[in-house]
């Protein structure tokens, strides 16, 4: 299991969100770059990365930031948001991004998924982002009539690393993870699945390495890690200590 600490981008700062709306946005530090390195430094393996901004404008907006970051790291990144294009795709893993995130376009353009996982194998993960069950594309701003299985069905044997799937009701409320949908399209699907949304304590890390979710990837965690309800230290004892008596 891999706990993948989230820098979402806004007006180049890093935020979080409630809830995916844009009005509702806290910063959490004014240097994104700063941020990423006080993750490595704190012992996670991976960052998860989303330009807000580049959702809604379809393309990447706070590419500074992310090269910033890129910069300052040395651990894998995945990035998401305005990743509409091949030309996008291929920019962001030339500049060393580890695999990155297509969200709107996985539902508007599946075609364009599969030439991507197919051009890069293991590069390109799918974000799946619901409203009860249901795909919303766009940042978030608008909701579809198509479910979540149905679409992630679209990329069996695509060659597609990873779907992260996010419950945007849950999405920094501090709630908990929605497991049980999760591991349902988990259990639907060849495709390792990411939890994301809604990751509030210790519990729900202790929930991720419950037998039930042994075949989940990892978790996201945010709002969390950045008011201290989580302890990164606790958080990663908990996991280490898990790959050893697994």
């Amino acid at each position: 299991m891999i706990l993948f600490p989230a820098i979402d981008l806004k007006d180049g700062l890093a935020v979080r969100l409630e809830q995916g709306d844009m009005a509702r946005a806290t910063i959490f530090n004014r240097d994104p770059s700063e941020q990423a390195l006080a993750f490595e430094n704190a012992g996670f393996e991976y960052l998860h990365i989303v330009d807000l901004d580049g959702a809604f404008a379809g393309k990447p907006v706070n590419g500074r930031a992310v090269d910033r970051i890129l910069e300052a790291t040395d651990i894998p990144v995945q990035l998401g948001g305005g990743i509409r294009n091949m030309a996008t795709v291929e920019g962001w893993l030339k500049k060393g991004v580890n695999r990155v995130i297509i969200g709107t376009a996985a539902v508007r353009d599946p075609a364009f998924v599969k030439e991507a996982a197919s051009k890069f194998p293991n590069k390109i993960a799918v974000g799946l982002d619901a409203r009860d069950g249901k795909v919303a594309v766009e940042g978030w701003a608008e909701s579809s009539e198509l479910d979540v299985i149905d679409i992630a069905r679209r990329f069996e044997d695509a060659g597609v690393a990873a779907i992260i799937y996010t419950d945007i009701a849950r999405d920094g409320m501090l709630q908990g993870l929605n497991l049980d949908a999760t591991i349902a399209l988990a259990d639907a699907v060849s495709i390792p699945v990411i939890a994301s949304g809604g990751l509030a304590s210790i519990d729900d890390v202790k929930a991720m390495l419950e037998p039930r979710a042994k075949k989940l990837e990892g978790a996201i965690a945010g709002r969390a890690l950045y008011d201290g309800r989580l302890n990164a230290a606790d958080a990663l004892a908990l996991i280490r200590a898990s790959r050893t008596s697994s």
